[in-house]
């Protein structure tokens, strides 16, 4: 991913893993000499090919396609962020195979930087309301509501804009409830802060979520349903009875033929 400056303020500048700060500091990645902006004014933290954004102190605005910045948001390729009148644009590049030994020169990149998505640790897998049969990787920290600025949307009332935020930890999911109005909830659990390990279901409010891990649900298909009970089967009676029928039959035949 890429900032880039429409209006000249600043360089185009290629985001590195983890994060970026923009700000007056002379250490910030993007930095922008101007009073009004703070010395880290903002963060953009990319994971993989994930941005979100982050305001550190509130006094101090940002803007996301020309609305405030509200805790952390996700940031997609287009999307505008606005700094003290400074509009930088996020665009995503992809950078064709050069000779071998080439060096990068972000400021003269043209194109693109090929950026491979890293396969996720945990994946959140809906099972009841719109998310039903839908999957969400987690590759870093994720904001989950029906807002569409969540990096998982999930149209239903009854989400708040923005309900809760899952990050992943070594054990699974570390999970905040972001002030929803109906609650986060980890296997029937209500909870502010949590964690999430694979297997157990994360609810938010009635829309339910397993976590899984990868190979998870391979095991899962793969392994033998157990072998069904026997039937119990009626048949055996009928054919005592029949039995029964045919001694009753002949005793019958043979004391009509002695009495005979």
């Amino acid at each position: 991913m890429k900032l880039i400056f429409p209006n000249g303020e600043h360089g185009q500048v290629l985001l590195s893993e983890g994060v970026n700060r923009i700000g007056s500091a002379p250490d910030a990645q993007v930095r922008l000499d101007r009073d009004e902006v703070a010395p880290v004014h903002c963060e953009l933290q990319l994971s993989g090919t994930m941005v979100t954004v982050r305001v550190p102190d509130p006094s101090r605005p940002v803007t996301l396609n020309g609305k405030p910045v509200q805790g952390v948001m996700a940031v997609r390729a287009g999307d505008e962020i606005g700094v003290a009148g400074v509009v930088g644009k996020l665009v995503s590049v992809e950078r064709a195979a050069g000779p071998a030994g080439a060096k990068f020169d972000p400021e003269n990149d043209a194109g693109a930087t090929r950026m491979r998505m890293a396969v996720p640790k945990f994946v959140l897998r809906g099972v009841s309301g719109p998310a039903f049969g839908k999957t969400y990787p987690v590759p870093a920290l994720q904001v989950i509501g029906r807002s569409e600025e969540c990096n998982i949307c999930i149209p239903a009332e009854e989400i708040s804009r923005r309900h809760a935020q899952v990050k992943p930890t070594g054990d699974g999911l570390a999970v905040e409830d972001l002030g929803s109005a109906n609650g986060t909830f980890i296997n029937g659990q209500k909870v502010q802060n949590g964690v999430l390990k694979p297997g157990d279901e994360l609810r938010l409010d009635t829309i339910r979520f397993l976590l899984v891990a990868p190979g998870m649900e391979i095991a899962a298909a793969t392994k033998a349903p157990p072998p069904a009970p026997a039937k119990k089967s009626g048949g055996s009676g009928v054919v005592v009875g029949v039995v029964i029928a045919v001694v009753a039959a002949a005793a019958a035949a043979g004391w009509y033929f002695f009495l005979r």
